[in-house]
């Protein structure tokens, strides 16, 4: 899937918020951040759990190459209005060899 197939799941005024980053405010940022971040590295999400309990969702997921991570998602009318995301930014940075900023 790609990141302009995965933004369409977004409300207009949600947060996107990889805590090892800054959040990002509002689906047109969300898709913009989405562009620079794939066109950087090829990131693939294979889904190790997903659970749910009411608008929650948490999904748990690995990549290839080894990086872990949890995304966790508040819905409303069916839509992401907030994720949070938790992953070692360090190791994919290295992984992807990428710049590690100082």
């Amino acid at each position: 899937m790609s990141y302009t197939q995965i933004i369409t799941f977004y409300a207009e005024n949600a947060i996107n918020h990889q805590v090892a980053n800054e959040p990002v405010l509002g689906k047109t940022a969300i898709h913009e951040i989405f562009r620079q971040e794939f066109a950087n590295a090829d990131m693939v999400c294979l889904v190790e759990n997903i659970f749910e309990d009411e608008d929650w969702a948490i999904l748990e997921w690995k990549d290839p190459i080894g990086l872990r991570g949890y995304g966790f998602f508040k819905f409303e009318d069916q839509l992401i209005v907030l994720q949070r995301g938790y992953w070692d930014k360090l190791s994919f940075l290295k992984a992807h060899d990428l710049p590690i900023p100082e």
